[in-house]
């Protein structure tokens, strides 16, 4: 067995996913020499089984419901005839396309030294990947997560589908089971409906339980209107291989029923990758929700940072990036700079879609927060009029002296339009400071500045302000 080279490095990173990438290209152009580790495909799951490859699929989806859907514009609306393969090869050449700012070629180019291997902690300053031992100033963990697989009785005899392979199908699933009504499961179940499978949707609790409830419902009539199954409060007792498929018995409302489809896709959340990187052998603490971190996110371990998925907090890639531009500041800079997760958005990419910022109705009232609610809906807007999307609303919850809390929007765009949102958040302003921006005409992105100037409309056409006005009125 020849003896494996010695690397010293300013920082090694173990995951070439959103994070790890962000950390690697930005180091390396500040000049540190940079160590990149990654025992799978450059991009990690974002890239390769996650964020791409399944808005990719929803375009998809959107296409064709935009042909089945378009009488109502006066043309000439139809059941679209749908190819599945090309479906796929069309989500495949998206990632195609995305996948040479993530690779190998671009990283080393940039002066990044990339390791393709597993890469574990064999101290607490050194990494084994390959035929080398890392040894750096610096440590970066950025592996990200795994879909979770439930223990469901029967399953390990029962082919299933998680987010790693369910864009391989070439061909369309006659009847997709998903197990898991979060984001994922969500998504999916719209895309693969509006591309002409049947769908069933078995969901433990309520679907998107993170979300405001009354704008889930929104999301949730569509669903059901589009012909979607969904099973709430029901619980999978077992699965059972059937012919070429397979069978699901469910506990819902009291009775077992069994629902019988030709693909099962398991979205019942995810699990940080924490296994097989030596964490105790570098005195690193962990859980199987994660790696423990400061607010500055580093480890127990001083010398290792953890980002992303790993982490155990917010589980988005662009949580991911932000999380990278916190350790260059400290890794690179020794600054003491801390996560701050009180505008950190997050979008389901439904139709309509649902965003949200900061907090919630529900979220204030529980933490004893003095706070309004205060909603606009689409109807009221001339834009979704026009192109006759007018499902949803946005709330907007504000709290004392005007300041702006957070909020959620439901509706066509709602990611693009929840960005403001999040800079109102992020930076403290008042809902006057939205209430007083120009915006263009007709626009979807009046309904922040109708929403904001809402929670001054009781004051504003009150008998007090009346009488004011009325007392103006009879000065010379």
């Amino acid at each position: 067995m020849s003896e494996k080279q010695v690397i010293k490095a300013d920082i090694a990173i173990i995951g070439a996913g959103s994070g790890g990438l962000s950390v690697a290209a930005g180091a390396a152009q500040m000049g540190a020499k940079v160590v990149l580790i990654e025992k799978g495909k450059m991009g990690g799951d974002c890239l390769n089984y996650g964020c791409v490859p399944s808005k990719a699929m929803i375009a998809a989806g959107e296409a064709a419901e935009m042909v089945r859907t378009s009488g109502k514009f006066g043309v000439n609306g139809h059941e679209p005839a749908i190819d599945f393969a090309k479906v796929n090869a069309h989500v495949h050449d998206v990632i195609g396309g995305i996948a040479p700012h993530d690779s190998v070629e671009r990283f080393e180019g940039l002066g990044v030294q990339v390791i393709q291997a597993s890469g574990r902690f064999i101290s607490k300053n050194e990494i084994e990947a390959g035929d080398f031992i890392v040894k750096a100033r610096r440590f970066v963990v950025s592996t990200g997560s795994s879909a979770f697989v439930p223990p469901i009785p029967g399953l390990d005899e029962v082919p299933y589908l998680t987010n790693e392979t369910v864009f391989n199908l070439t061909d369309r699933p006659e009847h997709l089971i998903i197990v898991g009504g979060g984001p994922i499961g969500i998504e999916m179940a719209q895309a693969h409906r509006r591309l002409g499978a049947k769908v069933t949707v078995v969901e433990g609790l309520s679907i998107m339980g993170n979300d405001d409830p009354e704008a889930v419902d929104v999301v949730r009539q569509r669903l059901i209107a589009e012909g979607i199954d969904i099973r709430e409060q029901a619980k999978v007792e077992s699965v059972i291989r059937e012919g070429n498929g397979v069978s699901v018995l469910v506990s819902h409302e009291g009775k077992s029923e069994r629902v019988d489809g030709s693909h099962l896709l398991l979205a019942v959340g995810r699990r940080a990758n924490v296994a097989n990187l030596g964490l105790e052998e570098a005195d690193i603490d962990y859980s199987p929700r994660g790696i423990e971190v400061d607010q500055r996110l580093r480890t127990s371990n001083k010398r290792v940072f953890a980002i992303g998925d790993v982490a155990g907090s917010f589980q988005f890639t662009h949580v991911a990036g932000y999380h990278a531009g916190i350790v260059i500041r400290n890794a690179m800079f020794n600054l003491p700079s801390k996560v701050d997760v009180k505008a950190v958005p997050w979008v389901t990419y439904t139709d309509p879609e649902l965003a949200h910022v900061g907090l919630s109705e529900a979220a204030a009232k529980e933490q004893g927060i003095e706070a309004k609610a205060v909603s606009f809906g689409f109807d009221g807007n001339d834009r979704a009029r026009a192109e006759r999307a007018t499902d949803g609303f946005i709330k907007a919850v504000i709290g004392k002296k005007g300041k702006i809390l957070g909020a959620t929007i439901v509706g066509r765009h709602a990611g693009e339009l929840i960005l403001p949102w999040v800079l109102a958040v992020q930076k403290g302003l008042k809902a006057s400071d939205m209430a007083g921006i120009i915006a263009p005409y007709p626009t979807l992105g009046e309904v922040s500045k109708r929403v904001a100037g809402a929670y001054y409309t009781p004051a504003l056409f009150s008998d007090r302000t009346k009488t004011v006005v009325g007392l103006m009125q009879r000065l010379p």
